[in-house]
């Protein structure tokens, strides 16, 4: 029953004679697509991190805290997504850098 079994291999139909499959990771494009959204992964973590420890803080501060006012609430969440954004721009955490090293093969995983 094995014996019937073709290998796999480049006279399939699938491959075009003498085109070459590229990996997606060596188009630049792939890479840029990749980074951004790593980057922008590490922004949303950040930013959910930063409006747990706020309602963290809101849900133990007394009730005459500035904490607990709607205005300050709306400032702080604004202000806690930009600081999120700049710090995945810095790649402060580690986890856009984590993501590429597991997604781009290692010459181009540049996460410094």
């Amino acid at each position: 029953m094995l014996n019937n079994v073709n290998a796999i291999g480049p006279e399939q139909p699938d491959q075009a004679a003498g085109e070459e499959k590229v990996a997606p990771a060596a188009d630049k494009a792939y890479v840029a697509k990749a980074t951004k959204a790593a980057v922008e992964f590490e922004s949303f973590f950040i930013s959910h991190m930063l409006h747990q420890m706020r309602e963290s803080t809101r849900a133990i501060a007394p009730d005459d805290s500035p904490t607990k006012d709607k205005v300050n609430q709306d400032m702080t969440d604004m202000v806690d997504n930009m600081l999120a954004g700049n710090m995945a721009q810095q790649r402060a955490f580690g986890v856009a850098d984590a993501i590429l090293r597991q997604i781009l093969p290692a010459p181009l995983n540049k996460t410094s």
